[in-house]
């Protein structure tokens, strides 16, 4: 968040302006975070990232479609898990335009680059401002600027890094990944698996 200015979106207000008062008061520095209704916060962020559940992708995204401004960045975190239909959040459901990030793409404007990205980070490291994320961050979409973008937003994590994962067709194994991390958790009794990329000395 070093050096950002975040909005927090919310369908309520309140919920919104609270979520970012508690961002302020964890973070352990001043911020520069605020909180605002989904519609306003698109509208005046340059880059939107999407954390919410399968379930409420689509009706979200519809919501605040008409305040999406042309050049925009699309960050979609959300995953297809299972539980979107009752099931198991170990498993993941079949999406008609293939992942959640092309679903995600099929819905905004064409002049929003949509990416796929931080689907695999453990929420509970990201909440704490005083640990090392130590997780990779793969990052793919069909705008090459739109990675470097985003990529540049991981160098800002302590311990992550950013790998571009190719184009956004591939966030259907990124999706499929977040699955198995869930699976891991599980059985390890932990809440925060992860990935490393090995092999491979330059990073983006």
């Amino acid at each position: 968040m070093a050096g950002h200015q975040v909005i927090v979106g919310s369908r309520s207000l309140d919920r919104a302006v609270e979520a970012a008062k508690v961002i302020a008061q964890t973070a352990g520095r001043p911020v520069r975070v605020s909180g605002l209704s989904n519609e306003n916060a698109v509208s005046q962020a340059d880059v939107v990232v999407l954390t919410i559940p399968f379930t409420a992708l689509l009706e979200t995204l519809k919501t605040v479609k008409p305040n999406f401004k042309p050049g925009q960045v699309l960050v979609n975190v959300s995953v297809p898990l299972e539980t979107a239909i009752g099931g198991r959040a170990t498993r993941t459901v079949g999406v008609w335009a293939g992942s959640a990030g092309e679903l995600a793409a099929s819905v905004v404007p064409k002049t929003v680059s949509v990416v796929t990205a931080f689907n695999n980070v453990s929420a509970e490291l990201l909440k704490d401002p005083t640990k090392q994320v130590e997780c990779d961050v793969l990052v793919c979409s069909n705008d090459d600027n739109a990675k470097k973008i985003v990529l540049d937003l991981v160098k800002g994590i302590a311990g992550a890094r950013g790998f571009d994962a190719g184009a956004l067709e591939n966030s259907r194994t990124i999706e499929q990944i977040t699955a198995l991390l869930v699976s891991l958790n599980i059985r390890y009794k932990v809440k925060n698996t992860g990935l490393r990329i090995t092999g491979i000395s330059h990073v983006s």
